[in-house]
C-alpha cells in the first residue's frame, strides 16, 4: 500500500473525527432518553419545573457524588421537605370572625 501523503492523511483524520462526533452525539442522547425514562418512575410532580432543572442543573455542575453527599448530609441535619411554591401559592381564604362588617380595621 503506498504511502498517504499529507493531505489525504489529514483528511482520514478529519473524517474519523466527523465520525467520531457523530457517534457521541448519538450515543449522548441514548443515555439522555434513558436517563428521561427514569424520570418517568419518579414522583417529580412536587418539584416546580423551575426547581426540577435547578437541582438536576446543580447535581451536574457539582457531581453526583457531591450533590448526593450534601443532600444525605441535609436529612441527617433533620431538615424537613418543604412544600414547593406551587403549593404554596394555594392559600385559603378565612372569612373575618363575626361577620362581613366592612367598617371594621383590618390590621396586618
Amino acid at each position: 500500500m503506498p504511502k498517504m501523503t499529507e493531505r489525504e492523511r489529514l483528511a482520514k483524520i478529519e473524517a474519523d473525527q466527523q465520525n467520531l462526533a457523530q457517534e457521541a452525539e448519538t450515543v449522548r442522547r441514548s443515555l439522555r432518553a434513558h436517563y428521561g425514562k427514569l424520570v418517568t418512575e419518579l414522583p417529580v410532580e412536587r418539584l416546580s419545573e423551575r426547581e426540577f432543572r435547578d437541582v438536576i442543573g446543580q447535581a451536574i455542575r457539582v457531581g453526583g457524588s457531591a450533590a448526593i453527599s450534601a443532600l444525605k448530609g441535609l436529612t441527617a441535619q433533620g431538615v424537613q421537605a418543604e412544600p414547593s411554591a406551587g403549593s404554596a401559592r394555594k392559600r385559603t381564604v378565612v372569612p373575618p370572625a363575626g361577620g362581613d362588617d366592612a367598617a371594621k380595621a383590618v390590621h396586618p
